[in-house]
């Protein structure tokens, strides 16, 4: 039986503004999204059996129809019955290294990464297009993260203006372990603070997301210029998490008071913060001041770096 080992990155949010709301409940985002270091082991085989089976050694994480990656194998075999019908089930197996519930896109990359080794391992040949639309009708990052890199996500996330990479700017992340936060709660929360705030018109909502492709931060990307980039990280949901949870406002504080740090966010939903370095030595020196100001062994940290890819083969049996 063949098989793929791929690996699927981790993704930060450098940007993320709230514009309204769109007429399918979500809402009208502008976003800048970046890849990292810090990734799962996804391995995807073909077995003889007609079914989807998931395995993963993070308990934590579901194995059933609620995960994502599960998902994703259910979409490949409605879509592709009869490369289904001859190359038989799919067996899945998660290597965990991204921390779950963390705003860093772990079930989102897992899927993308299953979409991707059922397309070897079928053979279909398909695009990074199509692979990318397959992947929006699973979840608003999926796209992304088949794609990778650096780029500007509009609409609910899902539709992708890449920008130039950004390569080795180095990443402290920091998530409390037994921490999560509900995405759809956030997002929530904000409507209920903010939606006056909000654009009503579709013109102008266009304009707004638009507008994200001209603003100070893609500059400073395409300039390659890490501390102006660092200067002007932006997260709306920020302005609901904070308040509501403590310990990431806390996170976020200590790393702003650390020598060598850029600039400091939460990514996403949170609650994962990170800080952004411009060397490997400068982000491992905060780990240790980190861990020094917050004694907590519920407290994870990881040192990575911005990357210029998605999902990649590893290796292939």
């Amino acid at each position: 039986m063949r098989s793929y080992s791929l690996i699927a990155p981790a993704k930060i949010n450098l940007y993320l503004e709230i514009i309204g709301d769109r007429s399918d409940g979500y809402h009208e985002l502008a976003m800048i999204l970046q890849s990292i270091g810090l990734a799962d082991q996804i391995d995807v085989r073909s077995i003889s059996t007609e079914n989807i089976r998931v395995h993963c050694n993070h308990p934590q994480v579901p194995i059933d129809k609620s995960n994502l990656a599960y998902r994703a194998a259910e979409l490949m075999v409605r879509q592709f019955p009869e490369a289904f019908a001859k190359n038989g089930g799919v067996e899945i197996n998660i290597n965990k290294q991204i921390p779950v519930a963390a705003g860093l896109a772990g079930g989102s990359t897992n899927a993308a990464a299953v979409l991707v080794g059922i397309d070897l391992l079928w053979k279909l040949g398909l695009t990074q297009s199509e692979l990318e639309e397959l992947g929006s009708t699973l979840g608003s990052d999926v796209p992304f993260c088949v794609a990778g890199g650096t780029a500007i996500a509009t609409g609910r996330g899902e539709q992708l203006s890449p920008l130039p990479s950004l390569d080795n700017i180095y990443i402290l992340l920091a998530k409390y372990r037994s921490l999560e936060v509900s995405t759809a709660w956030a997002y929530k929360t904000y409507r209920q603070q903010f939606d006056h705030s909000y654009i009503r018109d579709s013109d102008n909502l266009a304009a707004r997301a638009n507008a994200v492709h001209s603003g100070a931060i893609v500059k400073a990307i395409v300039d390659q210029d890490t501390g102006e980039i660092a200067q002007k990280l932006h997260n709306d949901l920020e302005r609901v998490v904070l308040p509501a949870y403590p310990q990431v406002l806390q996170l976020r504080e200590v790393f702003a008071n650390q020598e060598g740090v850029l600039g400091t966010m939460m990514s996403g939903s949170g609650p994962t913060v990170f800080a952004l370095f411009e060397s490997q030595q400068q982000a491992e020196k905060v780990k240790l001041q980190v861990r020094e100001a917050i004694v907590d062994e519920d407290l994870e940290l990881f040192v990575t770096q911005t990357i210029t890819h998605g999902i990649q083969v590893a290796s292939s049996v």
